[in-house]
């Protein structure tokens, strides 16, 4: 039989200060952690306030890193951040603060650059279905319909 592994309020605390410390969280994966850890709900409630009040748990600040990271490597567009970040139970203010953050131009370049790499290794022979995929393609990254379809127009006509 395995014996699950207790933890003391404290020692809850110091594990998710280095939880926190290692990457930016959000409330829902600190919460989470803290449920997998079989913390009772009132200690939960202790540690998120402690982890709040010292600054290793900040939601805006969890917003703007995210947006940054998936971005700039992952290359997704405005749609896919706001909806993941949505999914983290993140507030609308703070969605909307990180997608802001990011240049227009900036933006718009990274999109330009990700069609036309992507048109370059799309093989299909039939125009339609080469339009398709790169559609496809670029929605799903969360790029806005109407810039995906634009381009998808530009660049196989």
């Amino acid at each position: 039989m395995v014996k699950k592994q207790t933890y003391t309020l404290e020692e809850a605390k110091r594990k998710l200060e280095n939880y926190c410390v290692y990457q930016e969280r959000c409330h829902k994966e600190v919460r989470q952690k803290l449920q997998e850890m079989h913390m009772i709900p009132e200690a939960i409630d202790v540690i998120i306030v402690h982890l709040l009040e010292h600054n290793f748990l900040n939601e805006e600040r969890f917003a703007k890193a995210f947006v940054r990271g998936k971005f700039s490597i992952k290359k997704w567009g405005k749609y896919r951040l706001t909806s993941e970040l949505k999914k983290k139970d993140i507030s609308k203010t703070n969605i909307n603060q990180a997608i802001n953050e990011i240049d227009d131009e900036n933006y718009y370049n990274v999109f330009n650059h990700l069609a036309q790499k992507q048109v370059l290794s799309i093989t299909d022979k039939n125009k339609y279905k080469k339009r398709k995929k790169l559609a496809d393609y670029l929605l799903y990254r969360g790029w806005e319909s109407d810039l995906v379809y634009k381009k998808v127009n530009e660049l196989i006509p």
